[in-house]
């Protein structure tokens, strides 16, 4: 294998930093840059002293240069907590940000890698999502800055891709989880194992019947790295797990597993969130050598309850 020079954006965050650690023990020179805004240089400390390794601080908004060989291009908040504390700075960093690399791609020749996300397809009428699904998106809702964000920065990267040549990948993430998830981001399985963990009650929001489909972050870090070296092109793929899980199987499964006498309680369901998300992974399995989720739900929220065991302080 040829070592490459990496750069990671939004590297020190939940899916970036384990992304830096594959990367690095694939034998790869890694740049991660973050502006620290959602990632913490907690995740990446253990990398620090690696001699493969560099931090920077810097926002992806802001132009910059930079010789390299791939892009991975994860920076942008992605639970909604933090992307609609400043829906603004979350559209800007979408595209402006995605506008910036884009540039730095075209510049050095590099192939670039964009993290889109299942938000892509809203609300959606098609169930399970395939890629070529439109989507049934709020272009005025609370979750417009992400879900619009990320959809202008697809089509600027295939805009790239037609125009200038630059060769992009698109990866469609739907709902990740593992150690190193923020522990106020908002998102359920974070959500369920602190409340769990400090004894609070477990917040359903709505009935508890929608669903989501959860893939393991070492999963989903495989996924981008073979996507990043297949001759796809740019068109989109999905990178997720197929398994389905209501809100009220995740909830009770994480109450049993952590031991918790916490009770599970019911809030309104926000606006715009999708009742059901489902990834048809077929395009994935096709081009990426088979790929597919391979820990079991079970498996990987032990993992992310040991982890938050530590955050929280729990024993």
């Amino acid at each position: 294998m040829t070592r490459k020079r990496v750069l990671v954006t939004g590297g020190a965050g939940f899916v970036g930093s384990h992304l830096c650690e594959r990367l690095l023990a694939d034998g790869h020179e890694v740049i991660c840059l973050d502006n620290f805004f959602t990632g913490t240089h907690a995740n990446v400390a253990h990398l620090r002293e690696h001699p493969r390794f560099e931090l920077f601080r810097h926002d992806v908004q802001e132009p910059l240069t930079m010789e390299v060989d791939q892009i991975f291009h994860l920076a942008c908040p992605a639970s909604p907590i933090h992307y609609q504390r400043n829906p603004v700075r979350t559209i800007r960093t979408a595209v402006e940000g995605t506008l910036n690399l884009l540039d730095v791609a075209r510049e050095a020749s590099a192939r670039m890698l964009i993290a889109s996300t299942s938000e892509v397809y809203g609300d959606p009428a098609e169930h399970p999502q395939t890629e070529s699904y439109w989507g049934n998106v709020n272009p005025i809702g609370p979750r417009a800055c992400y879900d619009e964000g990320k959809r202008c920065a697809e089509a600027l990267a295939t805009s790239y891709a037609s125009q200038y040549g630059v060769q992009v990948r698109i990866a469609r993430i739907f709902n990740t989880y593992g150690p190193r998830m923020h522990e106020n981001d908002g998102r359920v399985v974070s959500n369920f194992v602190v409340q769990a963990l400090s004894g609070k009650p477990l917040t359903i929001f709505g009935d508890g019947k929608q669903t989501r489909s959860f893939c393991f972050v070492t999963d989903l870090i495989e996924g981008f790295v073979r996507l990043m070296a297949s001759e796809h092109g740019s068109d989109p793929v999905n990178l997720g797990n197929p398994r389905e899980s209501t809100m009220l199987e995740l909830a009770t499964l994480i109450k049993q597993m952590t031991g918790s006498r916490s009770e599970i309680i019911h809030e309104p369901l926000p606006k715009d969130d999708p009742v059901r998300r489902n990834p048809d992974i077929t395009r994935a399995k096709k081009l990426l050598g088979g790929w597919g989720p391979k820990v079991p739900l079970e498996e990987g929220i032990a993992a992310t309850i040991a982890y938050f065991r530590t955050v929280v302080g729990a024993s």
